[in-house]
This record gives C-alpha cells, structure tokens and sequence, in this order.
C-alpha cells in the first residue's frame, strides 16, 4: 500500500532504488498466510504504545490470514479476528492481527491455536527472523512473544481506526501521508471522483 501516493495505490515495494521481495527464512518459503492490512487503520508513529512503550510505525494495521485458500494481490475478504501478536520491528510498534477468512472451510471451529498445531510457533519464528537476510537483528516482541486473545486484539483494530479517523481529520500530522481520498466526509482530504479519476488517469499517462 503505497502511503506515499495520492489514492494509496497497491504495488510492487521498492527499497533502495530495488524491487523489495522477502527473503526465505527455512523451512519457510516467503509468507506463510496472507499476508494484508485493515483499511482505516493506522498506527500513529506520534503516539507512544503504553504496552510495548514503542511508537507506531506509520502503516495500517497488519493481518496474518491463516485460511486455506492463497488470496490475491488487492482482494477483498472479510475476515474473523483470532488474536494479536505484538511485535517491535526495529524500535517501533507493528501488531500482527490473526485472523481467517469467514468463508474458510474452518472459520467456524478455529479460536485457538489448538486446530493448527505448530502454527503459531512458526509465525514468532518468522517474525523474529525475516529481517536478518537484509543484514539487520531480530526483532522482539511485546509480552515474550505471547499471542494476545480476540478481545485484545479487536481493541487494538479500534484505537488504530481512532488515530486514522485523527489522521484524515488533520489531528495528527501524517507527515508524507497522502490522505486524498473520495469517501471520508467532512475530512479535508475528501475529493470528488471526478478528481480521483483524473489522479489515475495521469498516472496511467506516465506508465
């Protein structure tokens, strides 16, 4: 999700001047769910965390998708909440919500990590090592690396939407944040579609 771009366009990552791919960390190969965000969140990198006494790290709130189905890039789905992990991603706050799609064969008997023996374990392991290819530590987490229950997590889901809901009200400053969006009333950003679509036409012009 390309922050930086008016109407936040999803494309390829690119670090350095180079496209940004992940690494596989064995046995695992690349991600190992779907990985995506919840939209209206955001995680205030002015706001210090009173549980990890971290600041956010300036992105929407990330989703570990645990169903059996491997998802499209830009797809939609709606998603049941599991839990949260906490992690600090190089000194800053990152929660890693656990959730399964709602249409997934399982949604209904998962709530714990009891039905995907070993699951969870692999998802610490992931997160404390996926970094460590690009020649940088492993990253830590909040609670020794203990998942936090569905209730926990869906608060985490509301006081992010809190400081999005700031940030396109012009309450918290998003520095190089383009918050230009057609469905928000009242925010400043709020554009017609008129002007949304002359913002991807002349996109596409330069492509």
């Amino acid at each position: 999700i390309a922050t930086e771009e008016p109407l936040n366009p999803i494309k390829q990552d690119i670090k350095k001047g180079k496209l940004r791919y992940v690494a596989n960390i064995f046995p695992h190969k690349g991600y190992i769910w779907n990985y995506g965000a919840f939209p209206q969140t955001w995680e205030d990198p002015g706001h210090t965390d009173k549980i990890t006494g971290c600041c956010g790290d300036n992105d929407p709130v990330d989703v570990c998708e645990i169903g059996s189905k491997i998802r499209s890039s830009g797809e939609i789905v709606q998603v049941k909440v599991l839990g949260v992990l906490g992690l600090i991603d190089e000194g800053e706050t990152d929660w890693k919500i656990i959730a399964i799609s709602v249409d997934d064969p399982e949604a209904r008997k998962i709530h714990g990590k009891k039905h995907k023996p070993g699951y969870l374990e692999a998802t610490i392991d992931w997160f404390r090592s996926y970094k460590i290819p690009d020649g940088k530590p492993e990253n830590r987490f909040a609670f020794n690396g203990e998942f936090k229950d569905k209730d926990f997590a869906v608060e985490i889901i509301k006081s992010t939407h809190e400081y999005w809901k700031a940030l396109l009200h012009k309450k918290a400053d998003g520095g190089t944040i383009k918050c230009t969006n057609v469905l928000v009333g009242g925010s400043p950003f709020c554009c017609s579609e008129e002007d949304a679509r002359s913002i991807v036409q002349s996109v596409r012009a330069i492509f």
